[in-house]
């Protein structure tokens, strides 16, 4: 699972590096609808996990649904080159998206089942840090194939296109679904197999550290929009194009190396801690971000973002995995996207306007406010991860 995700985030992230330039430079899209595009593009693929998650609880079949969520990703890649427009762009990374918000939850609930109690964290950080070396990886080919045909953004798309596809091939001959996915539900009373997982009598039942699970998440969410506007303020503060995905590489470098040691250190000394220190990374983050003409501060704020990511992704998947019943594990998966998508696109949508009217220094400072609120409400509701589910 963890090279699935990789490649197919060597194939998104090469796209994704280059996007937001292509919008703005090539298309001539303003600021704002970038935006607008990638908060509802992120959103809709959060939201969509929801209800793949709801329909992999009730078929108990989470790989069929993963296969076919890895599927559309890769058919969506070819449409990217061949678009002269907003439009066919705008379909192809919305295709693109509904793909990663089918395959989002029953992959995670794939994981959670195969992964020992004792070391879930460490398997989940495993996963979620060989994702961010495909991340990591894709910004450097996008650099080196942008170098070598003088910007050709089209060219880069292309390349993209070949990890997606292997992508599907590995997770179909390489992953095999647990028993215990299929059977799990008929070990529980409490949730029987004629039940729809989405109902209120079963979500009545989740347990409340999973509602706070939930809170964080879609905190840390509006804290932290799109990623497309780290790339915009590279550039803004006078890295060339042919260099600016080198942003991504960065972040993804610093979330791959720091997903897997945090899992581990959650695995020893519980959930909170990995949680706040990331929280910490991410106020910096934006502090740094807001500050300063050069190249300097942005870039350590972009390290930071990407210390942030390694010490909180992987971990609130671990939280979910803890609390949520064997039976609605994907579907408390899907719900954590959903909060984290409306998030997302939330202050994808804010981020935007702000940018346009007040500049960038204004959009970042203001994402302080939801950061501190995570504090807050941990220190509120200390939630410790219930082992013995």
């Amino acid at each position: 699972m963890g090279f699935v995700s990789l490649l197919m985030d060597l194939s998104s992230e090469m796209i994704h590096a280059i996007l937001p330039l292509f919008m703005v430079k090539a298309l001539g899209t303003p600021v704002i609808a970038v935006g607008l595009i990638e908060g509802i593009a992120e959103g809709t693929a959060m939201i969509t996990k929801l209800f793949s998650g709801v329909i992999a609880d009730r078929m108990r079949k989470p790989k069929l649904l993963a296969v076919l969520g890895y599927g559309l990703s890769a058919l969506s890649k070819p449409l990217f080159p061949l678009a002269s427009g907003l439009p066919l762009l705008i379909s192809a990374r919305f295709i693109d998206r509904i793909g990663k918000g089918i395959r989002g939850a029953p992959r995670d609930a794939l994981v959670a089942e195969i992964a020992p109690e004792t070391i879930r964290g460490a398997c989940f950080g495993l996963r979620q840090g060989l994702d961010s070396v495909g991340a990591f990886l894709a910004p450097l080919l996008a650099i080196g194939l942008m170098l070598l045909t003088t910007d050709n953004y089209r060219i880069v798309f292309w390349v993209a296109a070949i990890p997606a596809l292997l992508a599907v091939f590995l997770l179909m001959v390489g992953v095999k679904e647990p028993e215990s996915a299929n059977t799990a539900s008929e070990k529980n009373a409490a949730f029987p197999k004629t039940a729809f997982p989405i109902s209120l009598t079963a979500l009545r039942q989740l347990p409340e550290g999973l509602w706070w699970t939930f809170l964080l998440a879609g905190l840390l969410s509006l804290a932290r929009f799109s990623d497309a506007f780290l790339i915009l303020r590279s550039q803004q503060a006078g890295l060339p194009i042919a260099w600016v995905p080198l942003i991504m590489v960065v972040m993804n470098l610093v979330y791959a190396a720091s997903s897997y040691p945090a899992g581990i250190l959650s695995d020893s000394f519980g959930r909170i801690a990995p949680l706040v220190a990331g929280t910490f990374a991410l106020i910096l983050g934006n502090i740094l971000l807001a500050s300063g003409s050069g190249l300097l501060l942005p870039g350590l704020g972009i390290v930071c973002w990407g210390l942030h990511l390694g010490l909180t992704q992987g971990v609130l998947s671990a939280m979910i995995a803890d609390r949520a019943p064997a039976e609605l594990k994907a579907t408390a998966f899907g719900l954590l996207n959903l909060v984290m998508g409306i998030g997302l696109l939330s202050a994808s949508l804010v981020a935007g306007a702000l940018w346009d009217r007040l500049g960038s220094s204004t959009m970042f400072l203001a994402a302080l406010v939801p950061a501190i609120g995570v504090l807050i409400v941990i220190g509120i509701k200390q939630i410790q991860p219930q082992r013995s589910l």
